[in-house]
């Protein structure tokens, strides 16, 4: 049975985010759903194939070091699709403020979001504004829709379509932007010059589809991280995943703000990093195309999928040492997107 109320934790991206899925909405919505896990759901209109995803976000502190919550609002779900292969063109957008909100902090917010949404190439197709009382809602939260193109109709990609012996590879350092928001919130407020990585992926990832690479897999690592990610994956297709723990690129910082709390970098989110399962011919050329973009510039094959230990994620250290890297538990840090 399913607990009694909802947690902090039902929103971490990881174990209990599962349950609450699979137990409660896709009980009841079975047959309604066609996204089919992914972060994206394919759609047609008029026999023309596009990809959708909505999201919303809570984030606090509403501005950090590398952005704030009108960026993010649009890289996240720009990014959502972009993890199908299509480029988003059209946006919709709910903004819900708080009573009480500091218009200079709004129309920060506002000039952030149009200037990211230029970025993307997408239009502003709706979107909708409401005000609510004082103390119910804290400050902003933003909800955006992406509808997204698909250049590329030959991409296949899907949790469920990934095979034995194909490469795993990550777009950039891991945990950056869990690292940036703990360290800023008011009860911790830790000095440090990293950045969030808060970013839109479709550019960087636009050469791997025209080269028509043989991709199985991708996937944005927000709530939960790559430890969430690849789970998913290995459950999703009854595979084992090893990865390598010398191979993940870790900003300094990032490991430091880590030890410094308790934490481990695979459970923190990115917002601007994508992993990537690639057929093992293909890895190297990819590596090489992520390298060439800055944001790929720390781009690194940190793994392999695997006959053994199916529906398990191995992660092997330098010392030839291995143990289980499972799921996320607990609230590690909410409202982080």
């Amino acid at each position: 049975m399913f607990a009694k109320q909802i947690e902090l934790a039902h929103g971490n991206g990881g174990i209990e985010s599962q349950m609450l899925i699979s137990e409660l909405f896709y009980k009841h919505l079975e047959g309604c759903v066609i996204s089919d896990g992914e972060d994206a759901g394919i759609g047609e209109i008029n026999k023309g194939k596009c990809a959708i995803s909505t999201d919303g976000y809570t984030i606090s502190p509403l501005f950090f070091p590398g952005g704030d919550i009108g960026k993010l609002s649009i890289c996240g779900s720009a990014n959502d699709v972009a993890m199908m292969g299509a480029k988003a063109k059209y946006i919709s957008a709910s903004f819900m403020l708080e009573e009480g909100l500091n218009t200079q902090d709004l129309e920060k917010i506002i000039i952030s979001f149009s200037d990211t949404l230029k970025q993307s190439g997408a239009k502003l197709i709706s979107a909708d504004t409401k005000v609510l009382p004082k103390g119910t809602l804290d400050k902003i939260f933003i909800t955006t829709t992406a509808i997204g193109e698909f250049a590329y109709p030959s991409l296949n990609l899907s949790a469920k379509n990934i095979p034995q012996e194909a490469c795993i590879l990550v777009s950039g350092e891991i945990g950056n932007h869990g690292a940036v928001i703990y360290s800023k919130r008011e009860e911790i407020n830790l000095k440090s010059n990293l950045q969030s990585d808060c970013a839109l992926l479709y550019p960087m990832l636009e050469p791997l589809f025209q080269k028509n690479l043989r991709i199985y897999a991708l996937r944005d690592a927000t709530r939960g991280g790559i430890a969430s990610v690849l789970n998913e994956w290995a459950n999703s297709s009854k595979i084992g995943i090893s990865i390598y723990e010398e191979n993940l690129p870790i900003n300094q910082q990032t490991r430091g703000i880590c030890e410094l709390l308790g934490f481990e970098a695979y459970n923190l989110a990115n917002e601007g990093m994508c992993v990537l399962c690639i057929h093992k011919e293909d890895a190297q050329i990819a590596l090489k195309l992520l390298q060439s973009h800055t944001l790929g510039k720390n781009a690194k094959i940190i793994g392999a999928t695997t006959k053994e230990l199916p529906n398990k994620v191995v992660l092997q250290t330098a010392y030839g040492a291995k143990r289980f890297l499972d799921y996320p538990s607990g609230e590690l840090l909410p409202r982080i997107c």
